[in-house]
């Protein structure tokens, strides 16, 4: 771990065949106005011309922005090889297609002095599409006022990435970055909330989420496999009972629902073991225990996989959807 440069922000960038979004990712950085800071490039093993970029932004900017190479091992390693190296007082994770606004370390720094409890700060997010269009107000609940990760974090990821600066004390305390392909910024994000990290907000726009069709750092194809979702799921519900979050509340509620609709698409492409292993954690949260009690049990009956895919007909010949116990997440379309 690197020597502690008091008031320095380090910016970690994991990079994956993304170079032009990467030079505009560091220029943003650079465009701070707050000082002083180090941009920390993690190459996480490209196979474009990504390598020589981030070499040649630190042959440019000696001194302030800085590279490192790693083998492709994904998102979180990448940002991970980054923080073992950052310097800073306070770190700033920033994804390569997003920008940081030119005021964000200004505002969240003096937020963070002024609240010296709070070990991050947030800001509004703002969203622009492919076309560059703008989103209107704060994106996902950015714009909310919240104090705390938890309880919201267990039926939505409520900011994104470059949203948050946290102290370096922190991300120390946190450890280090999950191996998941998907969602590693998620389960970071739940170890946080289980530190019960109070949060400082600014009301200003702070940062640019860009949805872009391009190469994700995450990959591509299904979202999370069944072992890793039992790792997801199963550190987002332990970070909640730590966090103390009611295992009677709505969004603990919401989580068993989640879990238990997740555990159903297992069994429907066939990984038994998985989906019996999720449905398990699933019955753990009240109120849904006998209704999962009596689907495991028809599941041994018919088989697994059968049972999902019926589950699933039934639904769609119900025209089941969405309904008022279940809240709504951020890439939900409108209620209908």
């Amino acid at each position: 771990m690197s020597i502690v440069v008091d008031t320095m922000v380090s910016v970690i960038i994991p990079a994956y065949n993304r170079s032009a979004m990467l030079r505009e990712a560091v220029q943003s950085a650079l465009n701070q106005t707050y000082r002083p800071i180090e941009v920390i490039i993690s190459n996480d093993g490209s196979s474009d011309d990504t390598r020589q970029v981030a070499d040649e932004l630190h042959s440019t900017h000696s001194g302030v922005v800085f590279a490192v190479h790693n083998a492709n091992r994904g998102a979180g390693p990448a940002r991970e090889a980054g923080r073992l190296l950052a310097r800073g007082e306070f770190i700033q994770y920033l994804d390569s297609d997003d920008l940081l606004l030119p005021r964000k370390f200004e505002w969240q720094v003096a937020a963070l002095r002024d609240q010296p409890a709070c070990g991050a700060c947030y800001g509004f997010i703002r969203l622009v599409d492919e076309q560059g269009c703008v989103r209107p107000g704060p994106y996902k609940g950015s714009g909310d006022g919240l104090e705390s990760l938890f309880p919201r974090l267990l039926y939505d990821r409520w900011w994104n990435t470059d949203c948050a600066l946290f102290r370096r004390t922190v991300c120390d305390a946190v450890g280090p970055w999950s191996d998941l392909r998907f969602s590693q910024d998620w389960e970071y994000d739940a170890r946080v909330g289980a530190l019960k990290v109070p949060l400082a907000a600014v009301k200003e726009y702070v940062c640019v989420q860009r949805q872009h069709a391009g190469v994700r750092q995450t990959g591509h194809g299904q979202w999370l496999n069944g072992p890793d979702q039992i790792r997801f799921f199963g550190k987002l519900y332990e970070c909640a009972l730590t966090a103390g979050v009611s295992p009677t509340s709505p969004e603990m509620q919401h989580f068993g629902r989640w879990m238990f609709f997740a555990a159903r698409q297992l069994a429907s492409g066939g990984d038994d073991e998985a989906a019996r292993k999720l449905l398990h954690l699933a019955e753990q949260v009240p109120r849904q225990r006998i209704q999962l009690a009596l689907y495991r049990h028809i599941s041994r009956l018919l088989g697994w996989q059968r049972t999902a895919r019926l589950s699933a007909r039934l639904n769609q010949w119900t025209g089941r959807r969405c309904g008022n116990q279940t809240l709504r997440q951020s890439w939900m379309p409108e209620r209908r």
